[in-house]
Protein backbone atom coordinates (compact mmCIF):
# COMPACT_ATOMS: atom_id res chain seq x y z
CA UNK A 1 0.00 0.00 0.00
CA UNK A 2 2.88 2.39 0.76
CA UNK A 3 4.36 1.82 -2.70
CA UNK A 4 1.02 2.49 -4.42
CA UNK A 5 0.54 5.68 -2.41
CA UNK A 6 4.08 6.88 -3.04
CA UNK A 7 4.01 6.21 -6.79
CA UNK A 8 0.41 7.29 -7.31
CA UNK A 9 -0.12 4.19 -9.45
CA UNK A 10 -1.81 0.84 -8.91
CA UNK A 11 -0.76 -2.02 -11.20
CA UNK A 12 -3.65 -4.41 -11.78
CA UNK A 13 -3.12 -7.87 -13.21
CA UNK A 14 -5.81 -9.05 -15.63
CA UNK A 15 -6.33 -12.02 -17.93
CA UNK A 16 -7.18 -10.26 -21.21
CA UNK A 17 -9.06 -13.25 -22.64
CA UNK A 18 -11.71 -13.48 -19.90
CA UNK A 19 -15.09 -12.67 -21.40
CA UNK A 20 -17.29 -10.52 -19.19
CA UNK A 21 -14.41 -10.04 -16.74
CA UNK A 22 -11.35 -8.46 -18.40
CA UNK A 23 -11.49 -9.05 -22.15
CA UNK A 24 -9.30 -7.17 -24.63
CA UNK A 25 -11.36 -6.76 -27.78
CA UNK A 26 -9.12 -7.97 -30.64
CA UNK A 27 -10.72 -5.52 -33.05
CA UNK A 28 -9.94 -2.31 -31.18
CA UNK A 29 -7.77 -3.46 -28.23
CA UNK A 30 -10.28 -1.94 -25.79
CA UNK A 31 -10.60 -3.65 -22.42
CA UNK A 32 -14.13 -4.48 -21.28
CA UNK A 33 -15.65 -6.44 -18.41
CA UNK A 34 -16.80 -6.21 -14.83
CA UNK A 35 -13.28 -6.05 -13.41
CA UNK A 36 -12.24 -3.38 -15.86
CA UNK A 37 -15.07 -1.24 -14.51
CA UNK A 38 -14.40 -2.14 -10.87
CA UNK A 39 -10.62 -1.72 -11.06
CA UNK A 40 -11.19 1.77 -12.46
CA UNK A 41 -13.55 2.45 -9.56
CA UNK A 42 -10.95 1.21 -7.08
CA UNK A 43 -8.21 3.44 -8.51
CA UNK A 44 -10.57 6.41 -8.37
CA UNK A 45 -11.55 5.66 -4.76
CA UNK A 46 -7.90 5.34 -3.77
CA UNK A 47 -6.87 8.46 -5.70
CA UNK A 48 -4.24 6.83 -7.93
CA UNK A 49 -3.68 6.16 -11.61
CA UNK A 50 -4.32 2.71 -13.06
CA UNK A 51 -2.05 0.46 -15.10
CA UNK A 52 -3.05 -2.97 -16.41
CA UNK A 53 -0.60 -5.86 -16.54
CA UNK A 54 -1.44 -8.86 -18.72
CA UNK A 55 -1.46 -12.04 -16.67
CA UNK A 56 -3.09 -15.46 -16.69
CA UNK A 57 -4.07 -18.15 -14.24
CA UNK A 58 -0.78 -19.92 -15.01
CA UNK A 59 1.42 -16.90 -14.25
CA UNK A 60 -0.79 -15.38 -11.51
CA UNK A 61 1.32 -16.47 -8.55
CA UNK A 62 4.62 -15.27 -10.04
CA UNK A 63 3.12 -12.00 -11.27
CA UNK A 64 2.03 -11.15 -7.73
CA UNK A 65 4.88 -12.53 -5.65
CA UNK A 66 7.57 -11.18 -8.01
CA UNK A 67 6.04 -7.69 -7.88
CA UNK A 68 4.87 -7.39 -11.47
CA UNK A 69 1.51 -6.15 -10.23
CA UNK A 70 -0.07 -5.02 -6.96
CA UNK A 71 -3.36 -6.89 -7.19
CA UNK A 72 -5.03 -9.43 -9.48
CA UNK A 73 -8.51 -8.30 -10.41
CA UNK A 74 -9.91 -10.87 -12.82
CA UNK A 75 -12.37 -13.05 -10.91
CA UNK A 76 -9.72 -15.26 -9.34
CA UNK A 77 -11.19 -18.48 -7.99
CA UNK A 78 -10.31 -19.03 -4.33
CA UNK A 79 -8.91 -22.55 -4.20
CA UNK A 80 -6.91 -24.31 -1.45
CA UNK A 81 -3.89 -24.44 -3.76
CA UNK A 82 -3.95 -20.70 -4.39
CA UNK A 83 -4.59 -19.90 -0.73
CA UNK A 84 -1.26 -21.52 0.11
CA UNK A 85 0.56 -18.88 -1.93
CA UNK A 86 -1.71 -15.82 -2.06
CA UNK A 87 -4.11 -13.76 0.03
CA UNK A 88 -7.69 -13.03 -1.04
CA UNK A 89 -10.34 -10.44 -0.36
CA UNK A 90 -13.82 -11.50 0.56
CA UNK A 91 -15.63 -12.93 -2.49
CA UNK A 92 -17.71 -10.76 -4.80
CA UNK A 93 -18.85 -13.45 -7.26
CA UNK A 94 -19.02 -17.23 -7.43
CA UNK A 95 -19.44 -19.81 -10.16
CA UNK A 96 -20.06 -23.49 -10.67
CA UNK A 97 -18.39 -25.53 -13.43
CA UNK A 98 -20.14 -26.00 -16.77
CA UNK A 99 -19.42 -28.08 -19.84
CA UNK A 100 -19.33 -26.77 -23.40
CA UNK A 101 -19.72 -29.13 -26.35
CA UNK A 102 -20.88 -28.84 -29.94
CA UNK A 103 -24.52 -28.78 -30.91
CA UNK A 104 -24.09 -31.88 -33.07
CA UNK A 105 -22.03 -33.89 -30.56
CA UNK A 106 -22.95 -37.56 -30.50
CA UNK A 107 -20.75 -38.19 -27.47
CA UNK A 108 -22.02 -35.57 -24.99
CA UNK A 109 -25.77 -35.28 -24.63
CA UNK A 110 -25.97 -34.31 -20.95
CA UNK A 111 -23.80 -33.99 -17.83
CA UNK A 112 -23.82 -37.74 -17.19
CA UNK A 113 -21.97 -38.36 -20.47
CA UNK A 114 -18.87 -36.40 -19.46
CA UNK A 115 -17.15 -38.91 -17.20
CA UNK A 116 -17.29 -41.95 -19.45
CA UNK A 117 -14.60 -44.15 -20.94
CA UNK A 118 -13.11 -42.69 -24.11
CA UNK A 119 -14.35 -39.14 -23.56
CA UNK A 120 -11.74 -36.37 -23.91
CA UNK A 121 -12.41 -33.58 -21.39
CA UNK A 122 -10.49 -30.32 -21.82
CA UNK A 123 -9.61 -27.65 -19.26
CA UNK A 124 -7.60 -24.45 -19.58
CA UNK A 125 -4.20 -24.74 -17.88
CA UNK A 126 -4.04 -22.92 -14.55
CA UNK A 127 -7.79 -22.50 -14.08
CA UNK A 128 -9.51 -23.90 -11.00
CA UNK A 129 -11.23 -26.43 -13.28
CA UNK A 130 -7.89 -28.21 -13.80
CA UNK A 131 -7.40 -29.65 -10.27
CA UNK A 132 -11.14 -30.13 -9.75
CA UNK A 133 -11.64 -32.20 -12.88
CA UNK A 134 -8.38 -34.09 -12.30
CA UNK A 135 -9.84 -35.25 -8.99
CA UNK A 136 -13.40 -35.84 -10.24
CA UNK A 137 -12.86 -37.73 -13.49
CA UNK A 138 -12.72 -41.48 -12.99
CA UNK A 139 -13.12 -42.79 -16.56
CA UNK A 140 -12.74 -39.87 -18.99
CA UNK A 141 -9.34 -38.51 -20.00
CA UNK A 142 -8.36 -34.99 -18.90
CA UNK A 143 -6.73 -32.82 -21.57
CA UNK A 144 -4.98 -29.66 -20.32
CA UNK A 145 -4.96 -26.90 -22.94
CA UNK A 146 -2.05 -24.47 -23.01
CA UNK A 147 -1.49 -21.47 -25.33
CA UNK A 148 -1.30 -21.06 -28.25
CA UNK A 149 -3.96 -23.79 -28.35
CA UNK A 150 -7.47 -22.88 -27.26
CA UNK A 151 -10.32 -24.94 -25.87
CA UNK A 152 -12.62 -23.79 -28.66
CA UNK A 153 -10.19 -24.87 -31.39
CA UNK A 154 -9.65 -28.26 -29.80
CA UNK A 155 -13.39 -28.81 -29.45
CA UNK A 156 -14.28 -27.70 -32.98
CA UNK A 157 -11.50 -29.88 -34.41
CA UNK A 158 -12.86 -32.95 -32.62
CA UNK A 159 -9.69 -33.54 -30.61
CA UNK A 160 -11.74 -33.14 -27.41
CA UNK A 161 -15.40 -33.87 -26.78
CA UNK A 162 -16.17 -31.21 -24.17
CA UNK A 163 -14.37 -28.50 -22.25
CA UNK A 164 -15.06 -27.30 -18.74
CA UNK A 165 -15.44 -23.63 -17.90
CA UNK A 166 -17.19 -21.21 -15.59
CA UNK A 167 -20.32 -19.05 -15.89
CA UNK A 168 -18.68 -15.90 -17.35
CA UNK A 169 -16.73 -17.74 -20.03
CA UNK A 170 -19.73 -19.87 -20.97
CA UNK A 171 -21.61 -16.65 -21.78
CA UNK A 172 -18.98 -15.88 -24.43
CA UNK A 173 -19.62 -19.13 -26.24
CA UNK A 174 -23.39 -18.89 -26.08
CA UNK A 175 -23.40 -15.31 -27.39
CA UNK A 176 -20.74 -15.68 -30.07
CA UNK A 177 -20.59 -19.28 -31.26
CA UNK A 178 -23.67 -20.81 -32.85
CA UNK A 179 -22.01 -24.23 -32.82
CA UNK A 180 -21.67 -24.33 -29.02
CA UNK A 181 -24.01 -25.99 -26.53
CA UNK A 182 -23.92 -25.59 -22.74
CA UNK A 183 -23.92 -28.69 -20.54
CA UNK A 184 -25.24 -27.74 -17.10
CA UNK A 185 -24.82 -29.94 -14.00
CA UNK A 186 -28.18 -31.21 -12.68
CA UNK A 187 -27.21 -30.01 -9.19
CA UNK A 188 -24.37 -27.83 -7.82
CA UNK A 189 -21.14 -29.54 -8.81
CA UNK A 190 -18.23 -27.46 -7.50
CA UNK A 191 -19.07 -23.83 -6.73
CA UNK A 192 -16.00 -21.63 -6.27
CA UNK A 193 -15.94 -18.08 -4.81
CA UNK A 194 -14.20 -15.37 -6.84
CA UNK A 195 -12.13 -12.66 -5.18
CA UNK A 196 -9.19 -10.30 -5.71
CA UNK A 197 -5.72 -11.65 -4.95
CA UNK A 198 -2.51 -10.14 -3.59
CA UNK A 199 0.82 -11.49 -2.41
CA UNK A 200 1.04 -12.62 1.24
CA UNK A 201 2.13 -10.56 4.24
CA UNK A 202 0.57 -7.24 3.30
CA UNK A 203 -2.38 -6.96 5.66
CA UNK A 204 -2.84 -3.20 5.25
CA UNK A 205 -3.15 -3.56 1.47
CA UNK A 206 -5.57 -6.48 1.87
CA UNK A 207 -7.69 -4.42 4.25
CA UNK A 208 -7.83 -1.58 1.72
CA UNK A 209 -9.07 -3.95 -0.99
CA UNK A 210 -11.52 -5.66 1.35
CA UNK A 211 -12.97 -2.27 2.26
CA UNK A 212 -13.48 -1.56 -1.43
CA UNK A 213 -15.35 -4.84 -1.93
CA UNK A 214 -17.59 -4.04 1.03
CA UNK A 215 -18.32 -0.57 -0.37
CA UNK A 216 -19.26 -1.70 -3.85
CA UNK A 217 -21.62 -4.30 -2.41
CA UNK A 218 -23.33 -1.67 -0.27
CA UNK A 219 -23.47 1.26 -2.69
CA UNK A 220 -24.71 -0.68 -5.73
CA UNK A 221 -21.63 -0.43 -7.93
CA UNK A 222 -21.07 -4.20 -7.91
CA UNK A 223 -24.66 -4.92 -8.94
CA UNK A 224 -24.56 -2.23 -11.63
CA UNK A 225 -21.33 -3.59 -13.14
CA UNK A 226 -22.60 -7.17 -12.97
CA UNK A 227 -25.84 -6.23 -14.67
CA UNK A 228 -23.96 -4.38 -17.41
CA UNK A 229 -21.91 -7.48 -18.23
CA UNK A 230 -24.57 -10.15 -17.75
CA UNK A 231 -23.19 -11.52 -14.50
CA UNK A 232 -25.94 -10.63 -12.01
CA UNK A 233 -26.72 -14.32 -11.45
CA UNK A 234 -23.33 -15.01 -9.84
CA UNK A 235 -22.89 -11.91 -7.65
CA UNK A 236 -22.15 -12.50 -3.95
CA UNK A 237 -24.17 -9.80 -2.22
CA UNK A 238 -22.91 -10.23 1.34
Amino acid sequence: MDRVKASGLVRVCIWPDYYGISLRNPRNQQLVGIDIDLSAAFAKDFGVKLEYVDSSFVSLKDDLTKDRCDVAMFAVGVTPQRQQALKFTQPYMQSDIYGVTTRNSRVIKDWGDIDKHGVQVAVQAGTFMEPVMAAELKQARLVVIRPPLTREQELESGRVDVFMTDYPYSRRLLENADWARLVTPPKPFHVIPYAYAIKPDDDAWLQQLDSFVIRIKRDGRLNAAANKHGLTEIVVKR
